[in-house]
C-alpha cells in the first residue's frame, strides 16, 4: 500500500468512526437544524465519506507524499505475511528487544540468510534445533504480548535449502570468475613471443 493509499484508507477509517458516532442519540442541546443534519448524515454515511474524501483530495491532503507516483516496493515479490512485521521494524528502527513472539518471527524470516552463513550441514542442524527449542519455551511461557505463532522448522528440509542455495551460490560464483578471467584474457597484452613472431610473418 503506497503512502498515499495509506493516508486516505486512515482518513476514510477516521470518517467512517465520526459517521458511527453520529448514530448515537443527539444531545439535547442540539438546535433542529443540527438534529436534521445528523439524521441525513447517518442516512447517507457511506456517500458522505466518500464525499469528504473527494473534498480532500481536491483540496490537496493527499498530495506530495512519501512514494507518490512511484511503484509499491515489494508489489512483485511473492506474498510474505509477515511483510507488516518487516516493515513496522525497518520503518521504527526497532533495535532493542523485541517481545518474543515477534523477535521469533524476525527470526525465523531471517533463518535463510542466518543458515547461509554456516559452512557445515551440522552447524545448520544445531542452529534449526535450537530456534525449534526457543519456539516451543516461548510457547509454554505466557508472559502476555502477541501469541507466538511461529511454525517449528524441520531440520532435513532445512539442511536440503541450505545446500540448494550453497550449490546455487558456488555455481554463480564459478561462472562469474569464468567472466572475469575471459575479459582479463580478451584484455591482456600479447607476450612478446607472439608479438615477434607476428612481425616476422608479415
Amino acid at each position: 500500500m503506497s503512502a498515499s493509499d495509506r493516508k486516505r484508507f486512515e482518513y476514510r477509517q477516521r470518517l467512517e468512526a465520526e459517521a458511527a458516532a453520529a448514530q448515537t442519540e443527539p444531545d439535547a442541546e442540539d438546535s433542529p437544524d443540527e438534529a436534521a443534519q445528523r439524521a441525513h448524515r447517518i442516512e447517507h454515511q457511506a456517500l458522505w465519506v466518500d464525499m469528504q474524501i473527494q473534498q480532500a483530495i481536491r483540496r490537496g491532503e493527499f498530495d506530495d507524499l512519501p512514494g507518490a507516483g512511484k511503484p509499491i516496493v515489494g508489489i512483485d515479490r511473492p506474498h510474505d505475511p509477515d511483510w507488516w512485521l518487516k516493515r513496522l521494524i525497518e520503518r521504527e528502527r526497532i533495535t532493542g528487544v523485541l517481545p518474543p513472539a515477534l523477535a521469533l518471527r524476525k527470526e525465523h524470516a531471517e533463518m535463510p540468510a542466518t543458515l547461509d552463513r554456516i559452512t557445515t550441514p551440522d552447524g545448520v542442524r544445531a542452529a534449526v534445533a535450537d530456534f525449534n527449542a526457543r519456539v516451543v519455551e516461548a510457547r509454554r511461557q505466557l508472559q502476555g504480548g502477541p501469541p507466538v505463532i511461529t511454525p517449528l522448522l524441520d531440520v532435513d528440509d532445512e539442511i536440503d535449502a541450505w545446500h540448494a542455495r550453497r550449490t546455487e551460490r558456488v555455481a554463480q560464483q564459478k561462472a562469474r570468475l569464468a567472466e572475469i578471467r575471459a575479459e582479463e584474457a580478451a584484455t591482456a597484452p600479447l607476450p612478446f613471443w607472439r608479438r615477434r613472431r607476428g612481425r616476422r610473418s608479415r
